[in-house]
């Protein structure tokens, strides 16, 4: 996808960031997909996902398999 894909998509933050510019991930929900970036950056480079993948990446998140 190119940036212009991303115009006017509905970023947002997660609820667990703490403004102080430590957690910076942004998604938002698009009609065929999930995109993820960097907020430091908002520019950069876009990471997208189907429904089914955010959802199991999601699942796997709230079990812990990506705790760090």
């Amino acid at each position: 996808m190119s940036e212009r894909s991303f115009a006017g998509a509905g970023w947002r933050t997660s609820s667990h960031s703490s403004g102080q510019g430590t957690q910076c991930v942004e998604v938002a929900c698009l009609p065929q997909s999930v995109a993820a970036r960097n907020s430091k950056d908002p520019s950069g480079p876009v990471l997208t996902f189907s429904p089914g993948e955010w959802r199991a990446f999601l699942a796997d998140v709230k079990r812990g398999a990506h705790d760090l």
